[in-house]
This record gives structure tokens, C-alpha cells and sequence, in this order.
């Protein structure tokens, strides 16, 4: 019955779905639509190095005043330590989505000042550094050699000595 009346009036029928697109269009630039999403937290990496000390040494007179402070920030889901054996310590703070990074950064940065004194004198000389970090991927770049003039190991080195100068630019 319902079918019955549009079929009998085509122009009728027509005029009306003319008028739902033109609506669904106008209603298209109205709408909050973001171009990307946020979908990973937000990320705080806190570096130092303790020179000539083993990882074991980093992580019980670094890593752990550093934590001790840092954990119970604001909005902050959990965090993740590397302590290698070279001195290098890295500490990852997750953030919930919705959180500032600038002001996640300010505040992890004002608890690993409260850790300072504690720390070792060396760290303290070398610096303690707080940076956001970004977890979206932007770009993948593929090289190759098409020509197999190169070995896979040569193809390599050029990336990696290519774009690590690069960057550093």
C-alpha cells in the first residue's frame, strides 16, 4: 500500500529522496567528526643515564626513588621501566585518553624534581630528561633495491645512516 503511492507518483518520489540528500549533505558539514581519533594513552618517557653502573645498580638507586615519586600522578593508568646495562634508564607513564600531554609532562616533570635529591650525583651531572612521546605511527617507509644491485645488509646500512642524519638536521 505504502510502495503502491510512490510508485504511482515518480516525481513525487523523487523530489523526496532529492530532499533527504540535500539534508543528509547539509547535516554532513554540521556533524563533529574528528579526523583522528585518539586511541592510544598518552605517554610521558622520563631518560637519564647513570655512567659505568649495571642495570641492577640503575634500577635500585635510579629507577626506584624516580617511581616511587612519579607514581600516583593525575589520570595516570601505569608505567614501565628499562634499565639496560650501558646506565640507560627509561621510564614510560601512560596516560588515560582523555589527559593533556603538556600537562601530563608538568606534572611528571615536578615529581621526578622531588626525586632528584635522592638520586646518585652522576645522574644528577648528567641530567634528567621529561618528553612526551607519540605512539601513532605516521609514516612507514619501504626501501628497496629493484636492480638486486645492493645485499639486503647494504640496503640497510644506507636507511639507517640516511635517516638517522637526517632527522638530526
Amino acid at each position: 500500500m505504502f510502495s503502491k503511492f510512490f510508485i504511482e507518483r515518480p516525481i513525487f518520489a523523487t523530489v523526496i529522496s532529492l530532499l533527504i540528500c540535500v539534508a543528509g549533505l547539509v547535516s554532513m558539514k554540521v556533524l563533529p567528526i574528528a579526523q583522528y581519533p585518539t586511541i592510544t594513552p598518552v605517554q610521558v618517557q622520563v631518560t637519564t643515564t647513570y655512567p659505568g653502573a649495571d642495570s641492577k645498580t640503575v634500577g635500585n638507586s635510579v629507577a626506584a626513588p624516580i617511581e616511587a615519586q612519579i607514581n600516583g600522578v593525575d589520570n595516570m593508568l601505569y608505567m614501565t621501566s628499562i634499565s639496560s646495562n650501558t646506565g640507560q634508564l627509561t621510564i614510560t607513564v601512560y596516560f588515560t585518553l582523555d589527559t593533556d600531554p603538556d600537562m601530563a609532562q608538568v606534572q611528571v616533570q615536578n615529581r621526578v624534581n622531588l626525586a632528584l635529591p635522592q638520586l646518585p650525583e652522576a645522574v644528577t651531572q648528567f641530567g634528567v630528561s621529561v618528553q612526551k612521546k607519540s605512539a601513532s605511527i605516521l609514516m612507514i617507509v619501504a626501501l628497496y633495491d629493484k636492480e638486486s644491485r645492493y645485499t639486503p645488509e647494504y640496503v640497510t646500512n644506507y636507511t639507517t645512516s640516511t635517516c638517522s642524519t637526517r632527522s638530526s638536521a
